[in-house]
């Protein structure tokens, strides 16, 4: 294998999926799957547990050796939504929740460091959400919103390590979409959040690095 145009994480539906089917237009992409996964030309799929770290950091056997220019870190889960403050929230989600959202995009990057600095113009990008930032804290949803803070966070540790490097990492606030756990009254659709997630990814450089924006372009306030 020559290249790998992208690998994307959480790949097999909603965003990860539309996303990771814009992304062949730029050569084969990689998308990883928990289970069964659907037929796109130029997508391969890894089956990949993203609580398992071995499964992880097995990642780069399925690149062959070959350079990274893109990864998409956009594996996620939501799983609090309705807990009751008195009641919910176990430990148990807590523990789930930052394993798949936030530390499963670490050892991904982690895994997967060689590839990208074979790679030339490498970019990562951290799909994170607004509930991530400290200016949007209307209570609720504790555990997601606690695990997409810490994303940023990451995110905006990478780019500062990262830098010299010449790897450049995004963090992007993906909008409120119309998915499972979006739900059907989001603004909107699949298909805008991919293409604005693509345009972003695409104009994503070592200038830019760091910054927390939305699938739109515009900067969101940390």
């Amino acid at each position: 294998m020559a290249r790998v145009a992208a690998l994307v994480t959480g790949a097999s539906r909603g965003i990860g999926l539309e996303l990771a089917r814009r992304l062949t237009a730029h050569g084969p992409v990689i998308g990883t799957c928990r289970d069964a996964a659907p037929e796109v030309d130029g997508l391969a799929w890894a089956q990949v547990e993203m609580t398992d770290p071995a499964a992880i950091a097995a990642l780069p056997d399925h690149l062959e050796g070959a350079p990274l220019e893109r990864l998409v870190c956009n594996a996620g889960i939501y799983p609090d939504k309705g807990q009751n403050l008195a009641t919910g929230f176990p430990p148990e989600m807590w523990a789930e929740s930052f394993a798949v959202n936030v530390t499963a995009a670490f050892l991904a990057v982690q895994a997967l460091l060689p590839n990208l600095r074979a790679a030339t113009a490498p970019r990562i990008a951290l799909i994170s959400s607004q509930m991530a930032s400290d200016t949007r804290a209307p209570g609720g949803s504790y555990i997601y919103r606690a695990s997409k803070a810490a994303l940023l966070n990451l995110g905006r540790n990478l780019a500062a390590d990262l830098k010299h490097e010449g790897i450049a990492v995004g963090i992007y606030h993906p909008g409120w979409v119309r998915t499972d756990m979006g739900g059907s009254a989001a603004e909107i659709g699949v298909e805008e959040a991919a293409e604005g997630l693509a345009a972003r990814i695409e104009a994503l450089t070592l200038s830019t690095t760091g910054k927390f924006l939305t699938w739109d372009g515009r900067e969101h306030a940390f």
